[in-house]
């Protein structure tokens, strides 16, 4: 069978192993009981409110981006049913696109088997999870199966180029050790450092040089815990390869879109690595450049891009999936990670920027298994409790057995 066959068949719903497989595991116990319950209750008021995150530092630059600054805004809503439940999450969409949902069942929007109804998906799906596990007294990773260790790996995501910060006196790599200290004494255990400083901020070789000592810096002050870096797309092969050179003896965890995934740069990748002796896994496919015309099973990434990325993992060029976690959409992993499976392919769904989403993906973690590790960020929005969510002595993230997802939501 070649590539392109493979790729088509499996993203064509043609797999009947991966489908059979994906029915046999569906939640059903109590499948019966869960949706009577759910249908005593309906939808009796929805509420939008906006909340800001706060990064307990100014986070700086990527290879391409400005700073990420101090926190970024989003929009939650509530459900509210008529016996009193309540369910919240992020929900982007204006208001006219939700009202329309009071009134309904909530057995009507939300199955414990398939997830949020087709027609909900894309403004409630967070919203819904986290009602129909309020009501019915679980987590939501135990709705999502229950497959995966309830202690995640997770990664702080937000060591960007603080060297070059404030502006008008640039602390330098210190600047970025003195972050990734801050995180540890937070509680993570496994830190992504940005790198790809000579794309734009110092041209050229001194960039790469940086690049070098920050990792190198890094690794110095904590060398038991994973280092994992992310260019994003700012390298040309030949450079990343002096760089993988310059850290081949800094153990790194992963290697994430050093370059644009072609498939011939990406086996000389993997050709240098064996030679230098680095091991670590290679994560791609997060970004797009093109959007799907509508949702489909892989929500709002194109067919080419999903086809490129199985093509890659068949030939073990590429090891974990970073595609978002809301292009995606969250009922939708339910179906896309028996897939990353049959294809031998790790997920780590993309998170960035808002807080309560590496707490959904420890939950996608938890209930479908499959995930490697979870992208982290140490920000706090007021008006969120996140006091059920603890780290563990290893610095992974303990998923509670709350009802929903366990986080709270305050005056």
């Amino acid at each position: 069978m070649n590539r392109r066959t493979f790729v088509s068949s499996l993203l064509a719903g043609g797999a009947a192993l991966v489908a059979a497989e994906a029915e046999k595991e569906k939640p059903v116990a109590g499948a019966d009981d869960a949706a009577k319950a759910l249908s005593e209750h309906r939808i009796a008021k929805i509420e939008a409110r906006r909340l800001q995150d706060r990064f307990p530092r100014f986070v700086g630059r990527n290879s391409k981006g400005n700073p990420t600054g101090t926190g970024a805004g989003f929009q939650v809503r509530t459900l509210i049913t008529d016996k009193g439940a309540r369910g919240w999450g992020m929900s982007w969409v204006p208001d006219d696109q939700v009202q329309k949902f009071v009134g309904a069942r909530v057995s009507d929007l939300f199955d414990v088997a398939q997830g949020t109804c087709e027609d909900a998906r894309s403004v409630l799906d967070f919203v819904l999870h986290d009602l129909a596990g309020n009501i019915l007294g679980k987590p939501v990773a135990a709705l999502l199966g229950g497959k995966g260790p309830k202690e995640v790996p997770i990664y702080s995501g937000a060591i960007y180029f603080d060297d070059l910060e404030p502006k008008d006196k640039p602390r330098g790599v210190a600047g970025v050790v003195a972050s990734c200290q801050q995180d540890y004494d937070a509680g993570y255990r496994a830190f992504k450092l940005k790198i790809g400083r000579g794309f734009k901020w110092i041209p050229g070789k001194p960039g790469i040089q940086r690049d070098i000592e920050v990792t190198r810096a890094v690794r110095e002050k904590l060398p038991d815990c994973k280092v994992l870096v992310d260019a994003n797309d700012g390298y040309t092969p030949d450079d990343f390869l002096g760089y993988l050179s310059a850290v081949a003896d800094c153990n790194l965890y992963w290697i994430e879109e050093p370059f644009q995934e072609r498939r011939d740069d990406l086996v000389k990748l993997r050709e240098h690595m064996a030679k230098v002796g680095c091991k670590a896994l290679i994560a791609e496919g997060e970004g797009r450049t093109e959007r799907a015309d509508k949702p489909w099973k892989y929500g709002g990434y194109t067919q080419r891009h999903i086809e490129t990325l199985y093509a890659l993992a068949k030939e073990k060029l590429v090891d974990v999936f970073l595609l978002d976690l809301g292009i995606i959409g969250f009922s939708r992993w339910r179906t896309v990670m028996p897939e990353l499976v049959q294809a031998g392919v790790q997920a780590s769904p993309h998170t960035w920027v808002w807080s309560p989403r590496p707490y959904y993906t420890a939950h996608v973690a938890a209930g479908l298994g499959n995930v490697v590790i979870v992208e982290g960020i140490p920000a706090h929005a007021k008006g969120i409790d996140y006091s059920a969510y603890k780290f563990a002595a290893d610095g992974k993230l303990v998923v509670p057995d709350a009802p929903g997802f366990g986080l709270g939501l305050t005056a």
